[in-house]
């Protein structure tokens, strides 16, 4: 697993774009490649629930965009969710190749507070270093400084860092000395 490409969904901030690219490099050590961006997912939109299934959006990106010698990070600003869930900040696929986030919960104009682009590429940083890490064989954390931590609203995902825990540091050096995908045989997706 030596990449990480970045595929922006829809209409996404450049500047976010930006700072991914920069974060995850970083985090990860891995290089970070942007793909071309990908149309609105209007096929995952619930009119009843007037928001985005995460889980159909992973699915087209697995078959649109598949991962080579690496994972696929898409980032969107559409509101998602799953079946159990009334939302997600992302989803991805435990040791698999596609994650999926969205900065559309991330904004403070979200809960009606004055928009604030810093906090807005932390956080977005925060839960992409918590998808791609579950990407990469990881699961969630009880420490809830660390970004593998679950975020059950934006209070937890603002307590986290970028930085992973010193188990999941070693965890996430196993599995990529391992090579995670030729290894890991369990594969389930984990919402978060």
């Amino acid at each position: 697993m030596n990449v990480i490409s970045l595929l922006p969904v829809g209409q996404v901030e450049e500047d976010i774009l930006s700072s991914l690219e920069d974060g995850l490099g970083r985090a990860f050590g891995r290089e970070v490649l942007r793909l071309r961006t990908a149309p609105e997912p209007v096929f995952a939109f619930d009119a009843r629930r007037g928001q985005y299934s995460s889980s159909l959006i992973l699915n087209e990106i697995a078959v649109t965009s598949p991962a080579v010698g690496g994972v696929v990070l898409a980032v969107t600003a559409v509101d998602l969710f799953i079946p159990m869930l009334s939302f997600v900040f992302g989803q991805a696929q435990v040791g698999g190749t596609t994650a999926l986030m969205s900065v559309a919960r991330l904004r403070q104009e979200f809960y009606s507070l004055p928009q604030d682009d810093v906090l807005l590429r932390t956080r977005a940083l925060k839960e992409c270093v918590h998808e791609v890490g579950h990407a990469f064989g990881l699961v969630h954390c009880s420490n809830v400084r660390c970004p593998m931590s679950l975020s059950h609203g934006i209070r937890q995902v603002d307590q986290k860092g970028t930085e992973f825990c010193e188990s999941c540091a070693a965890r996430l050096a196993e599995f990529m000395n391992a090579g995670t995908n030729a290894t890991l045989t369990s594969r389930r997706s984990l919402a978060g």
